[in-house]
């Protein structure tokens, strides 16, 4: 496999083996595509919840439903887990595969995007849900419509037989941030 440079990116976007909605020029890197944060979170319910048990699944109950406006920041403190997600829609062809990484400048301020979500099978369709951590000792301020993630994109030696729609997949098209369903392994 190879990464695909921003050449690349653009003709495959031209081919339409990459869509990805709302994008600007500037958001093309020379090996990826940056990604912006939507205004929608979930976080979990601390007070309420004794505990998650994976066998049992993870109800809509367990997390609440954070809607900010545009111009309004969701402050992540220190040690919190949340989900959050890319204004984006994102689909891309059973030939590609997509690797999402945070950003640099978001690292550096100890905020995390994923805990290990970090690949796109192909053939997938959807918002990319974040799994965003502050791992610093401040409270950061995450504010809709930045930059906070990017996709690198390879190219698969043949296209799959079978891609991420076609496999009973529980995120397949997912709008906004989604809870685990690992219930469905």
């Amino acid at each position: 496999m190879v990464v695909l440079s921003d050449k690349d990116i653009r003709e495959s976007i031209k081919n339409k083996d990459i869509i990805i909605t709302c994008i600007n020029e500037d958001q093309i890197g020379s090996c990826s595509i940056d990604l912006r944060l939507g205004n929608t979170f979930r976080v979990f319910k601390h007070a309420e919840v004794t505990h998650v048990d994976p066998k049992q699944g993870i109800s809509d109950d367990l997390m609440s439903l954070v809607v900010k406006k545009e111009d309004e920041a969701f402050i992540i403190h220190p040690g919190e887990f949340v989900l959050g997600t890319t204004i984006e829609h994102v689909q891309i062809s059973r030939s590609i595969v997509a690797r999402l990484d945070g950003r640099s400048s978001w690292g550096r301020l100890g905020i995390i995007i994923h805990s290990t979500a970090g690949s796109v099978q192909p053939g997938y369709a959807g918002q990319l849900t974040l799994e965003i951590a502050n791992i610093s000792k401040v409270p950061v301020k995450l504010w809709p419509g930045a930059k906070i993630c990017q996709l690198t994109f390879e190219r698969l030696s043949s296209p799959c037989e079978k891609s991420y729609g076609e496999r009973n997949s529980k995120y397949m098209d997912q709008k906004g941030p989604e809870v685990s369903r690992i219930s469905l392994d």
